[in-house]
C-alpha cells in the first residue's frame, strides 16, 4: 500500500479524484451534476481539477530540503545508475548520470496510470556566503489514460551560509505547467522569497487559468508543510508531507521513502548493474549501521 504523502501517491490520488468529481459531482453552481469524460464540459473540468494536483505533485518534491540543509549529497559519477522496482507501490524507474560537464541527470519512471520522466542540469551561482543553483531542465508527465502529457520547469534553489553550520535552504521563482496536448488551461505557481521576513518563508500559491486568464482554481501553503485549495467542489487539504522517521537525522534527514530506496536489501546485488549507485563503496561505508571511523589511527579514540 501507498502511503498518503509519497510522491506516487499523488498521481494516484488525482487518478481517483478525478473520476469522483467528473463523474459523481455535485458541482458548484453552473457544473453539470452528471458529466461524462470529455463530453458536455467533462475534459475542460477535468483539465481544472488535474492542474491542481499536478501543481501539488511538483511542489511535493522540494519538501524534505528542509531537513537536508546540513547535509552534501554525494556527487554522481559519469555513468552511475540508479534502478528501482517497487511492486507494491506499482511503478518502476531509472536513472543514469549521463554527462559531467556540465552535470546531467536523467530519469524515467512508469506505471499503469502515470510515465514521469525528467533531465535535472543546473547552472551554478557562488555569491561569496550563498551559491543558487538555476535548474534548466524540464519534468513530464503523461496519464495515458487521458491523453495528457504535462511538463513544467523547476525553480531556483538558494543555500544561504554555506560555509557555515547555520546553513539553510529556499526556493524562490515561478513554476508554468502546461498540458502539451490541450490548451484549456494553464497552471503557475509561484515560491516566495524569504527576504527575511517570516510571513513569506517557505510560502508558495499558484492559479490555474483558462485561455483568457481568469483564474479558475487558486491553492497555497507552505512547501514543506501542505498545500490547500479552496475553489475546488469541496475544499480541502490536497497533499501533505509524511511526517519524518524519528531517526532521520541518523539518516541524514532523509524520508521514509528516500530511506527505502537506499536500501540494499540481501537479494539486490545479484540483479543491479556494478554501476548501482547503492553498490558505491563510498556511499556503503557511511551507512548509519557501518559507520567507519576515517581519522587517523591515532586521533580515533
Amino acid at each position: 500500500m501507498t502511503r498518503k504523502g509519497d510522491p506516487t501517491r499523488l498521481i494516484w490520488t488525482l487518478e481517483q479524484d478525478t473520476d469522483r468529481v467528473l463523474l459523481k459531482g455535485p458541482y458548484e453552481a453552473g457544473w453539470e451534476r452528471e458529466v461524462t469524460w470529455r463530453g458536455g464540459g467533462g475534459g475542460w473540468i477535468h483539465h481544472q481539477i488535474t492542474k491542481v494536483y499536478i501543481a501539488a505533485f511538483a511542489i511535493s518534491g522540494y519538501s524534505t530540503a528542509i531537513f537536508r540543509n546540513r547535509y552534501k549529497p554525494f556527487n554522481p559519477v559519469l555513468g552511475e545508475t540508479y534502478e528501482c522496482v517497487r511492486d507494491d507501490m506499482g511503478f518502476r524507474l531509472v536513472s543514469e548520470q549521463v554527462c559531467h560537464h556540465p552535470p546531467i541527470s536523467a530519469c524515467h519512471a512508469e506505471s499503469e496510470n502515470f510515465c514521469f520522466w525528467q533531465d535535472q542540469r543546473w547552472k551554478n551561482k557562488f555569491w561569496g556566503k550563498s551559491l543558487e543553483i538555476v535548474p534548466t531542465g524540464m519534468v513530464n508527465v503523461t496519464l495515458p489514460r487521458y491523453g495528457d502529457h504535462y511538463e513544467w520547469n523547476k525553480v531556483v534553489t538558494c543555500i544561504h551560509n554555506v560555509l557555515s553550520q547555520q546553513r539553510y535552504l529556499e526556493h524562490y521563482g515561478e513554476v508554468t505547467i502546461c498540458n502539451l496536448n490541450s490548451s484549456a488551461c494553464t497552471c503557475k505557481i509561484t515560491f516566495s522569497r524569504y527576504w527575511g521576513s517570516e510571513t513569506t518563508k517557505n510560502e508558495v500559491q499558484g492559479t490555474v487559468l483558462d485561455q483568457g486568464g481568469s483564474v479558475i482554481h487558486r491553492f497555497g501553503g507552505l512547501w514543506h508543510e501542505g498545500i490547500y485549495c479552496d475553489t475546488l467542489p469541496t475544499p480541502k487539504c490536497i497533499w501533505k508531507p509524511n511526517a519524518q522517521p524519528t531517526d532521520y537525522l541518523l539518516y541524514y534527514g532523509f524520508s521514509t521513502f528516500a530511506i527505502e530506496l537506499n536500501e540494499l536489501s540481501p537479494d539486490l546485488p545479484p540483479l543491479l548493474p556494478p554501476t548501482d549507485s547503492r553498490l558505491r563503496p563510498d556511499q556503503r561505508s557511511v551507512r548509519p549501521q557501518r559507520r567507519v571511523d576515517l581519522r587517523p589511527p591515532h586521533l580515533q579514540p
